[in-house]
């Protein structure tokens, strides 16, 4: 594979070796039988050039362009266009494809300094109106889709090295505080090459996908991924997955995809809904590469799949769970040499002491799965102790901390988070030089990793370390009307609670709901030895996640204690309902 200085110039060698082969393939939501939307190489070049001339010839080279667009080809189009400029694309949600309020891109737009907006002609007067709602009087708006916008032979190499930047990713989080990851172009092909060693992806590898294209995963997997191999990419709209999941399996089946992905709930919701009539005539033979990036994998959702989809041509080392992050530009370890998952048990007590041990018979034993190992030539990857910020040992769990090439160089005009965060150092190992603190928990198993949950949402109860993650997998095979949940704790009266949260059929009874309440009551204080007097039924799309799937408990928290979370039924201690009446907050919970 040749070098390249910038991830522009490898899109324009792309460009001239490929010509007119597909770059993307884009199916609409009419499925089978709908003609799609077709991208070749040379076809993505004259529009990333036109777009591009625009942006250069305001001045806009090395400046931030926001992209708006619904799930298509004119987003890739776009991206491309901030390359070839040397501008820095931001991807962003399209507020109204998302069915929420501009009130987190204009925290982006004040973050990043934007000074140009991209967006489709069907929503450009609504991306006006609100520029001009915010004040942001000096950020142009242009509608890349309405013809030709700037005169491609016009356009000028901007002469790009590693060092510049390629893009900000702004991480899921707080509206009011949005955080925009520096991704390099040198950090880019690092995690390329990096995707391509890990998957064994060639030229000759069909990718595929429907994650949104501002996500990470979607973008650095499904969109750039494809153009680094010099291959084509199938796609599809986040929509499309959620409405029919069994168009994801569908489009691997008609189109030959060897490689596509997406975080674990992905697969769940094939398992549960994908039924009997859409499998047939169902051929999953070619896909070689299932990639599962959410943190933790379920290990019921991979074996679950496996069993469900083994029929139609799924191979068991087809799963490749894997682990990675917008800080490390996108992959960090992967499963070795097409083996598939690796599952390890371990007893459920020493866990929550941090040690990796048993399982002993008779004992409590949780289900752990590896996230592979990394290769030496992409990632360094240690286990520290949070507090002391020393290494832990093989076998002890600690948080997660990583160095690479395709490392960040930090958050947008975030100093000190970034000397906390990506400047980290190992106590007595300084001289080794700085560190990604990832806020991860995991373990090294020998040079397996195996992400165990996240640092800020362990629970903390009678002096034991419970794993939310645990206990809502525990709760979901309860029963098969309750679906995703949230667990976290809260402090009242003096300690800690444990708070239980779970979507749950929006059709189901009310006596259902009670005798559901009790039975996620007793499960959890026999299987967990803690009290669980703080149950919440919910309906179904409470429970918040962010772009990638994951479930965001620390919001769930935050809006329980605000009263915010509205229940079909619910059980609260009397000491946490003493909180939400002292904090004045409206009763929103219903109690059965």
């Amino acid at each position: 594979m040749a070098e390249f200085g910038s991830f522009a110039e490898l899109v324009l060698t792309r460009s001239d070796e490929r010509g007119d082969a597909d770059a993307f393939v884009f199916l609409g939501e009419g499925g089978r039988g709908t003609e799609p939307e077709r991208l070749p190489y040379l076809g993505l070049d004259r529009a990333a050039k036109d777009v591009a001339s625009w942006l250069q010839d305001r001045g806009l080279a090395g400046r931030q362009v926001l992209l708006l667009y619904p799930s298509g080809l004119d987003f890739i189009k776009a991206f491309v266009a901030c390359l070839y400029a040397g501008a820095v694309a931001v991807p962003a949600p399209l507020p109204s494809e998302q069915g929420q309020h501009f009130r987190r891109v204009s925290g982006i737009v004040r973050d990043a300094r934007v000074g140009a907006v991209l967006t489709l002609a069907e929503h450009a007067p609504e991306v006006e109106a609100w520029l001009a709602a915010e004040g942001f009087s000096d950020v142009l708006c242009l509608a890349t889709d309405a013809g030709p916008v700037g005169d491609a032979g016009a356009w000028h190499d901007p002469r790009l090295g590693p060092e510049h930047l390629a893009f900000l990713q702004y991480t899921s989080g707080s509206t009011s505080a949005p955080k925009g990851v520096m991704v390099s172009h040198g950090n880019l092909l690092a995690n390329e090459a990096a995707i391509a060693r890990a998957t064994g992806s060639t030229p000759d590898t069909v990718i595929g996908g429907w994650l949104p294209f501002y996500h990470d995963m979607g973008l650095i997997g499904h969109v750039l991924q494809p153009l680094w191999l010099g291959t084509v990419s199938v796609l599809m709209s986040p929509v499309s997955f959620l409405r029919k999941p069994a168009r994801w399996l569908e489009m691997i089946s008609e189109y030959g995809v060897n490689g596509t992905g997406g975080p674990n709930f992905g697969y769940d919701l094939c398992v549960r809904r994908v039924t009997d009539a859409q499998l047939e005539g169902l051929d999953l033979s070619a896909w070689r590469i299932a990639c599962n990036g959410a943190e933790p994998v379920r290990a019921e959702t991979l074996k679950a799949f496996t069993e469900r989809f083994g029929p139609h041509g799924f191979r068991a080392q087809t799963m490749f769970p894997c682990y990675g992050m917008a800080e490390t530009t996108l992959l960090v370890t992967g499963p070795a040499g097409g083996r598939g998952a690796l599952l390890r048990d371990v007893d459920a007590a020493g866990l929550e002491r941090g040690v990796v041990e048993g399982p002993y018979l008779g004992a409590p034993r949780r289900s752990l799965v590896s996230s592979g190992v990394a290769r030496a030539e992409d990632f360094e990857v240690r286990v520290v102790d949070p507090d002391t910020l020393r290494e832990r040992p093989r076998g002890r769990v600690g948080e997660i901390w990583v160095r690479g090439a395709s490392v960040a160089a930090g958050y947008w005009e975030r100093p000190e988070t970034n000397a906390e965060v990506f400047g980290a150092r190992i106590r007595d190992q300084e001289e080794l030089g700085c560190w990604l603190r990832t806020g991860d928990l995991g373990v090294l198993d020998g040079d397996e990793l195996f992400v165990t949950g996240r640092l800020k949402e362990m629970v903390l109860i009678n002096g034991r370390n419970i794993y939310p993650y645990d206990v809502e997998s525990a709760v979901r095979a309860l029963d098969p009307a309750i679906g995703t949940g949230a667990v976290f704790a809260v402090e009242a009266g003096g300690q800690e609670h444990l708070v239980v949260v779970h979507e749950v059929r929006a059709n189901a009874a009310n006596a259902d709901l009670k005798t559901i309440t009790t039975a996620v009551q007793r499960h959890v204080g026999l299987e967990f030895a803690v009290p669980a007097g703080n149950v919440l039924l919910v309906r179904p799309g409470t429970i918040r996640r962010t772009t990638s799937g994951k479930i965001q408990r620390t919001l769930m928290r935050k809006l329980f204690l605000e009263g915010s979370v509205a229940a079909l039924h619910s059980v609260l201690a009397p000491e946490v309902r003493a909180l939400l009446d002292a904090a004045g907050e409206p009763a929103l919970v219903a109690v059965g």
